[in-house]
């Protein structure tokens, strides 16, 4: 058992905590293949649909941080506000990047996973064996 863990039987009255979280496009075949990983692994994921509910700015800021990459990489550059916006111009910075996305969810790649052991952009698929439990 991990320090600072309680005893399975005393989270959440015996039912496991949600330890993974992805943020999810189910028109998306990468997304939707990523979604169907994690439950072969016996993990029933958080999921956010993001272009529902798109995440804050704080929270992807966070995901950019914890990622460990620039904001520009979680970027899909094919989507018409990409160009519209100019996102292009490699003068805007990090926060330009990130306001962006959260004005135009469509724009940010998916699928992210959140686990205990990482964040990473799911592309290829096989990036999300890295971090499940």
């Amino acid at each position: 058992m991990q320090a600072g863990r309680p005893e399975p039987s005393r989270r959440n009255h015996g039912l496991s905590l949600v330890t993974v979280t992805i943020f999810h496009n189910p028109k998306c075949s990468t997304s939707r293949n990523v979604l169907a990983m994690i439950r072969e692994r016996g993990e029933e994921p958080e999921i956010v649909e993001y272009l529902k509910s798109p995440p804050s700015r704080e929270r992807l800021k966070a995901l950019v941080v914890a990622m460990g990459t620039p904001a520009r990489a979680l970027m899909r550059r094919k989507e018409a506000p990409y160009a519209a916006l100019g996102l292009a111009d490699t003068k805007l910075s990090e926060d330009d990047l990130i306001e962006a996305m959260v004005a135009n969810p469509i724009l940010i790649e998916r699928p992210i996973v959140v686990t205990d052991k990482g964040v990473r952009l799911c592309r290829p698929k096989e990036a999300v064996l890295d971090i499940l439990p």
